[in-house]
């Protein structure tokens, strides 16, 4: 997911080199120190409207143009987003994953899928104590 600051930082950044023109000859034009200017750049500060103006200015670009780029930019980002969803092995996303512990009952069928819901226990299961030996090792078992 891209910020809106971070989009605007690039646009800009994508304006000024497009004119070659340097942070410092944008920042003298603009009013504003080449350290906060390279900040909104990287998309580490936020810009209020009427900065972004005065750097619209500075670099001969309208308000309207580089919030257009923006929107561009957002636009083909989401759209980056939408399609790795899409391309992830169904069931396998984080969301769907539950500890056992907490899950009671069975599991809700996948979307589309016609298999029968799985039943889980309605406890955890206790696992078996495994004899542990000097240093953690365990008791019975050969070296690797």
């Amino acid at each position: 997911m891209v910020l809106l600051r971070e989009a605007i930082g690039t646009a800009l950044r994508r304006a000024r080199t497009a004119r070659r023109r340097t942070l410092r000859e944008v920042s003298r034009r603009a009013r504003v120190s080449l350290g906060y200017l390279s900040e909104v750049e990287r998309g580490r500060k936020e810009a209020s409207s009427e900065l972004l103006a005065s750097i619209c200015e500075a670099l001969d670009v309208t308000l309207p143009e580089l919030l257009a780029d923006v929107t561009a930019d957002l636009a083909d980002a989401l759209a980056r987003d939408a399609a790795a969803r899409l391309a992830r092995p169904f069931g396998l996303a984080h969301t769907d994953l539950r500890l056992a512990g907490e899950m009671r009952g069975p599991l809700p069928a996948p979307a589309g899928a016609g298999a029968a819901p799985v039943a889980l226990p309605a406890a955890p299961v206790a696992l078996p104590a495994v004899p542990v030996g000097e240093r953690g090792a365990r008791v019975g078992c050969a070296a690797a």
